[in-house]
């Protein structure tokens, strides 16, 4: 009889904020056959956690290790008292793909990428991108902090866990507001009229979207598609490899602009409740 089980090769590791690390080695009757690290998670804090790592060595694999593996970290996770556990997961593992599906996780979110070339790409005509002020700034804080944790709530995050995370996020992104450092706050007009927002942060040479939003009274007009173009202008502008950006599943429409742009998935972003 073939038993697998998680072996810890280190004591749990405590953090002073409370955080929970602890690598494990996946065993088969005391046989090595792979590795597993499970934390609590730095974002959501102690009731989540995260499979940070699960791989199973080449000749034992397509033989359950994995599966079992990861439902003894679920046990584990729920020993620390955790509520909900996470897993990212490379868009091209396809057996880890398959894996987190048949274990009942749930997509979130996903990243997506877009390397660029040289050469800007051009605004339809009538429509130029220039720098936010700062009233404009006070009304989209306040706008989007609402409806980015509405975002999370949406997706299984409890209400009080997704607006906490939310300001925390924002007061370590925005700690000078409009003025605070890496980021790049814009505003598309058309024809002289606002139409659309764009946020943007530079980091390891890329452009990273945070926030891409038509106005509401001008949607349906392929202003969602200058923001973006907009968004690859500046990153060619300063130089970086390309543009890097997050999407909710079931946002469909986004999802549908981003791909015909060129942009492809690199990683999927999975959660499941823990009972």
């Amino acid at each position: 009889m073939m038993t697998t089980t998680l072996r810890p090769t280190e004591p749990l590791q405590r953090a002073a904020d409370g955080a929970l690390s602890r690598h494990y080695t996946v065993c088969v009757n005391s046989r090595p056959v792979g590795a597993i690290h499970l934390a609590t998670h730095p974002a959501f804090g102690a009731s989540v956690a995260q499979i940070r790592d699960l791989g199973i060595e080449e000749p034992d694999r397509g033989r359950g290790r994995g599966t079992v593996a990861a439902l003894a970290a679920e046990e584990v996770a729920r020993g620390w008292g955790c509520r909900r556990i996470e897993v990212s997961v490379p868009a091209d593992a396809a057996r880890a793909l398959r894996l987190a599906t048949a274990l009942g996780y749930v997509v979130r979110n996903s990243a997506m990428e877009k390397r660029l070339g040289d050469s800007p790409p051009e605004l339809p005509a009538g429509s130029r991108g220039r720098p936010m002020t700062e009233a404009e700034y006070g009304a989209w804080a306040e706008r989007a902090q609402e409806e980015y944790a509405q975002d999370w709530i949406t997706r299984g995050v409890p209400e009080a866990e997704a607006v906490a995370k939310v300001r925390r996020d924002q007061a370590t992104s925005l700690p000078d507001g409009l003025a605070s450092e890496g980021m790049d706050f814009s505003v598309l007009e058309h024809e002289g009229a606002p139409v659309g927002i764009l946020w943007l942060k530079s980091g390891d040479g890329w452009t990273f979207v945070y926030d891409v939003e038509a106005d509401e009274r001008h949607r349906g007009r392929g202003h969602g598609r200058s923001l973006m173009l907009l968004a690859e202008s500046r990153a060619v502008a300063a130089g970086h490899t390309g543009v890097r950006l997050n999407v909710f599943a079931g946002n469909t429409p986004a999802e549908r602009l981003y791909e015909s742009l060129g942009y492809e998935t690199t990683a999927y972003h999975f959660y499941k409740g823990l009972l």
